[in-house]
């Protein structure tokens, strides 16, 4: 069952991305390199629970 999961900056500025992922094929977390528009740079995203 895919569900939603949050993707944090590990620029501490706040801003996150919210994408699907399916945990029963793929139960490790994800990271990924993507745009941090409040720094203006590529930096690492780190999932998260979204609250």
């Amino acid at each position: 069952m895919r569900e939603k999961v949050k993707l944090l900056s590990s620029a501490d500025t706040g801003h996150f991305y919210v994408t699907m992922k399916n945990k029963r094929l793929h139960p490790e977390k994800i990271e990924l390199k993507k745009y941090d528009p409040v720094v203006r740079k590529h930096v690492t995203y780190k999932e998260t629970k979204i609250k």
